[in-house]
């Protein structure tokens, strides 16, 4: 499916982080490789579910440009 890829970014960022004493950072990606399991598991049983919520690009307050 077209989001497996985020599994191996987090998995290759958790495996640095082990690797390089960043022992809370590689916990935190553990839960995050779960929680975008369960999301890519959502998506693959509902392909409806993933809709565009802000076409904006400006959701959760995040803006980009001077201001």
């Amino acid at each position: 499916m077209r989001y497996d890829w985020i599994l191996d970014v987090l998995t290759d960022l958790r495996a640095f982080s082990q690797t390089n004493g960043l022992k809370t950072l590689a916990t935190q990606l553990e839960e995050t490789l779960r929680v975008a399991e369960t999301e890519i598991v959502r998506l693959r049983d509902d392909p409806g579910a993933l809709r565009v919520a802000d076409p904006g690009g400006t959701a959760g307050g995040a803006q980009t440009g001077g201001g």
